[in-house]
């Protein structure tokens, strides 16, 4: 077994805690897109970790695998199934957080039950003496996988085409209106409207051009349409200058 020389450590202290920072963001991120790059940071790290403790195969196909394919596919579903923050707070299926939290808590404990069996009954003899039994690292790795890992290697295969359909399960709304077209939209605006032109701007006919002056109508009075509705709900609006409305009239011929 060789020894762990001071640069390996360097790397995996750093690797290692680029991981977990890129966990914690998964975890913390409101943003689905955000926790996929989180996601993409984590992957990245582990492929350096697996280079550094001489198995490049295996860190190449972190990233091309992982990082490239199966969060690619994920951002896919994302963009086409249009998931934002405000999803996070609906539960398509009831319990489906507590379940999560039960199923989460579960694989942590067999995960330190097995790691913990592993680390004590398990001779290390280092990287370098393992790959020279099958002829190098990707011999040793394809060996594994199609005898001993056989039939995990496939349920984790059927394990990344089930989350991809999950995430669109839980994703998916149900509409129970047909999609309204564009001339239905067009149509629907102007009702709720009743303008069917551009609403005037702030200050038109007045002596300021700020976002709270109404503009002025022929007459002198203002334009209510003028002002944005949280200026009127809020009260600050700017009152108009009587002196304005005097001389908009004297230029009108002295008629309202």
């Amino acid at each position: 077994m060789t020894e762990v020389n001071l640069g390996e450590e360097i790397v995996f202290w750093f690797s290692g805690g680029l991981a977990v920072l890129g966990a914690l963001g998964l975890i913390l991120s409101r943003k689905a897109v955000h926790s996929a790059l989180w996601v993409a940071l984590t992957m990245i790290n582990l492929a350096v970790l697996y280079i550094t403790n001489s198995a490049p195969f295996l860190g190449m196909v972190q990233v091309v695998v992982y990082t490239g394919a199966v969060m690619m596919l994920f951002l896919f579903v994302l963009m086409v199934v249009g998931v934002d923050s405000s999803d996070s707070l609906i539960e398509t299926l009831k319990g489906q957080r507590l379940v999560a939290i039960v199923l989460a808590v579960g694989l942590a404990i067999l995960l330190v039950a097995g790691i913990g069996a592993g680390l004590t009954d398990v001779v290390p003899v280092g990287l370098d003496e393992a790959n020279g039994v099958d002829g190098g690292n990707v011999q040793g790795i394809a060996r594994l996988l199609f005898t001993d890992y056989l039939v995990a290697f496939e349920v984790t295969s059927a394990l990344l085409i089930t989350a991809a359909l999950g995430a669109m399960v839980l994703a998916h709304r149900e509409r129970w209106l047909p999609r309204a077209s564009q001339e239905e939209l067009s149509k629907a605006r102007f009702i709720s409207t009743g303008h069917p032109g551009n609403l005037p701007s702030s200050g038109t006919y007045a002596r300021h051009n700020a976002v709270d002056t109404p503009a002025l109508l022929p007459d002198g009075s203002p334009s209510a349409q003028s002002i944005p509705g949280p200026l009127v709900a809020r009260g600050d609006v700017r009152p108009v200058d009587h002196h304005e409305v005097e001389q908009i009239e004297s230029l009108g011929g002295g008629s309202k």
